[in-house]
């Protein structure tokens, strides 16, 4: 979807549904998953402790793309 995004510009909306549509069905398979949730559950509760403990923000992991 990105490389398609970034192949195309502004005309994305219309030439890249495909690749939408694909990254959606994805995206809805991890979300309705009970334990992927509860493992980004228990992540999250984990940095906000840390957090709360020492008052410094942990670093995000910057993502990279599969282009």
């Amino acid at each position: 979807f990105t490389k398609c995004c970034q192949e195309t510009g502004l005309l994305m909306v219309v030439k890249c549904r495909q690749e939408n549509t694909a990254l959606k069905d994805c995206l809805v398979g991890y979300y309705s998953d009970p334990s992927f949730y509860e493992e980004c559950k228990a992540e999250y509760l984990k940095q906000r402790e840390e957090y709360r403990a020492t008052g410094i923000k942990k670093k995000r992991q910057k993502l990279t793309s599969n282009v």
